[in-house]
């Protein structure tokens, strides 16, 4: 069995590929909030096991055997987190730590009892898909709301989830999944947004972390 070391590596490297197809060792180590030596220490121990591939200066990516084990602990977390929050109430930072901790040790067995107990969710509580049972991940084409257009009905699909004080702001503000907003005017510093019948300004570093779609 893999180490959960390993697996964090994997999902973080393909968490990076969303955005680019080659991942810089640079940036997994800011993702995972490690040093650069060690992220080249782990690197050539997973290209050893063919789960990356790295060319020196020329970055990483996920061999198939990587990205499989790696959308199979994304599972893990995203159902957990989804059962965590909406059946057991806990808060977005206690669910966060709780999924990191339990995605590595859960059976297969247990995560299909949980993904009939949800009712076979598609979409984690931040919005994020849920890779199926044959780890298919299956991805909407969004923007985020810092880029969206002025003045046009916009749903939002997904939150960021990598800041759990940003999670509490959008969720007071009402800016969660599901919810529909219209951008009233933007300036350099953010934007005027009408969310549930009401106008909110938001910054714009709060707006980079909302994901929407037309």
């Amino acid at each position: 069995m893999l180490s959960p070391a390993v697996q964090d590596y994997l999902k973080a490297i393909f968490t990076l590929q969303e955005e680019t197809s080659v991942v810089a060792t640079s940036d997994i180590a800011r993702a995972m909030n490690v040093s650069a030596a060690s992220v080249t220490g782990m690197i050539k121990r997973l290209d050893r096991m063919r789960l990356v591939v790295h060319e020196s200066y020329k970055g990483v990516r996920l061999t198939e055997a990587g990205e499989k084990i790696a959308l199979e602990i994304i599972r893990h977390h995203r159902l957990l987190e989804t059962y965590l929050k909406e059946v057991m109430g806990y808060s977005w930072q206690k669910m966060h730590e709780e999924a990191e901790h339990l995605e590595h040790h859960i059976s297969e067995d247990f995560e299909q009892r949980i993904d009939a107990l949800l009712g076979y969710p598609t979409h984690d509580p931040h919005g994020h898909p849920i890779p199926t049972q044959d780890l298919r991940l299956v991805r909407a084409e969004t923007v985020t709301l810092s880029e969206a257009p002025v003045d046009e009905a916009l749903v939002i699909h997904h939150v960021s989830d990598e800041d759990t004080a940003l999670l509490h702001l959008l969720e007071r503000i009402g800016l969660m999944p599901g919810r529909r907003v219209r951008i009233v005017v933007r300036d350099e510093d953010g934007m005027k947004i009408q969310i549930g019948g009401r106008e909110e300004y938001v910054e714009e570093v709060v707006t980079r972390g909302v994901h929407v779609m037309a």
